[in-house]
């Protein structure tokens, strides 16, 4: 059975069934202190690379080409600890990806969760 994988804003209350929570952005949010974080783990490593996420800058034009290019990221050897990572958590209970983007729907935590639910069946 697969377990749920889902995504939200960093700055959102947890959800009682959030799970594990995980923050996938490669910068610290803003206004986060961190001697209280709001989530788990933080893995930038899990993030898309400076240069993409640079060229993005978060354009809603630009998702359907930032989402084909941070999938060609994830399947590169650099992402490769952090993603099995993410699948360990996931298959012990829910997994929800954090990012400080406004637009979550056209974020990598988006991306990020619709791949790993589709590749960990």
């Amino acid at each position: 059975m697969a377990k749920r994988i889902t995504y939200r804003r960093i700055y959102e209350d947890a959800a009682p069934d959030d799970g594990t929570r995980v923050l996938v952005d490669r910068v610290w949010p803003r206004g986060l202190s961190k001697d209280n974080p709001r989530f788990d783990e933080w893995l930038p490593d899990v993030a898309p690379s400076t240069e993409l996420r640079r060229w993005y800058g978060h354009e809603p034009s630009r998702f359907a080409e930032f989402r084909r290019r941070y999938l060609d990221e994830l399947s590169g050897p650099a992402h490769r600890e952090a993603i099995e990572h993410l699948r360990e958590l996931a298959a012990h209970g829910g997994l929800t990806l954090l990012t400080a983007t406004r637009d979550v729907e056209h974020s990598q935590a988006a991306v990020l969760a619709e791949w790993l639910a589709g590749s960990s069946g």
